[in-house]
């Protein structure tokens, strides 16, 4: 099996935010840390240790994880694009080791296939050719240089709530549209409005495609907002709020987001690992929410809350 080594470099400051978003892809991280290797010098065996290390900046870390082939380098890329933005990384540097630069953008393309999500819904790469059963909502997508394929837990999570709680005509509001995925998943269940925003020009522009590729520049508008901060509030609110994200973010977020909601209308949060559940859980009940479901896959958590 062949590995491409994803390598995202900081100053030391940071590294533990940068741990944070690595490890949301992949546990076995890959930490390079000088910081710590002059203090050896003038210890009893400082003299065994290499000249190399001792002309590494101190304030510079590295932490890397190792993609294999048959994942979606691309969806991995766009997933850490989005993230090291969000929190405040967006100029750390970024290696691929093992891999093309060039050749990424498509070579993970044979192995993204047709994914049933939920009991309805397909998600179908532009470039397949799929036969439809009955029942089946077919969500055509090229994600490109954004996150979203329906492969990440996160995104498989998102839309499971959305089909089973959104209801038909409710207008759904999606923070973080990446791709676009959420928002077109929402639209093609029903919904009469949909209104997705994403910080990144590229994931606006991206969304927007796969928007019009699916006949739904009718439904859906896409524009670029730092989470909330361009997104203005519509007359009795939003019926349905998705924010596929990041805990952090999402944390910081819990107490703005019911003025652009209807009463009784529900939020879905996801891009939680497990370990910082409860944390969210608690953030958005003292916000005035209340639990109305929750879900796990592997490490990653999924809330639906309700604006009491």
């Amino acid at each position: 099996m062949e590995w491409t080594q994803i390598k995202i470099t900081t100053t030391l400051d940071r590294l533990d935010t940068l741990c944070s978003v690595m490890s949301m892809l992949d546990s076995g991280l890959m930490i390079e840390d000088y910081s710590d290797v002059r203090e050896g010098v003038n210890a009893m065996y400082g003299e065994l240790i290499d000249e190399e290390l001792l002309a590494k900046d101190p304030n510079e870390v590295s932490v890397s994880i190792f993609v294999p082939e048959e994942k979606s380098l691309s969806d991995y890329l766009a997933f850490l694009d989005e993230r090291l933005a969000a929190t405040g990384l967006s100029d750390a540097k970024r290696e691929l080791i093992g891999n093309n630069e060039k050749d990424w953008e498509n070579a993970w393309k044979q192995y993204y296939k047709p994914l049933r999500i939920g009991e309805h819904v397909v998600v179908v790469p532009k470039w397949e050719s799929y036969e439809a059963e009955k029942g089946d909502i077919i969500v055509r997508m090229d994600p490109g240089m954004a996150f979203g394929t329906g492969t990440h837990e996160t995104t498989r999570l998102c839309m499971e709530m959305l089909e089973k709680h959104m209801q038909r005509d409710n207008a759904v509001l999606d923070i973080g549209t990446g791709s676009g995925i959420l928002a077109i998943c929402a639209a093609k269940l029903g919904a009469s409005r949909v209104d997705s925003f994403d910080i990144d020009p590229v994931s606006v522009r991206v969304a927007g495609e796969n928007v019009a590729d699916n006949g739904l520049s009718q439904v859906i508008t896409c524009g670029q907002s730092d989470l909330l901060a361009s997104v203005k509030p519509i007359a009795g609110g939003y019926d349905f709020v998705c924010a596929n994200i990041v805990a952090d973010i999402l944390l910081r977020m819990s107490d703005k987001i019911r003025p652009y909601m209807k009463k009784g209308g529900l939020l879905s949060l996801s891009g939680i690992i497990e370990r910082q559940l409860e944390e969210v859980r608690e953030a958005y009940i003292k916000a005035g929410f209340v639990v109305f479901d929750e879900k796990k896959e592997n490490d990653w958590c999924a809330l639906v809350m309700k604006n009491a």
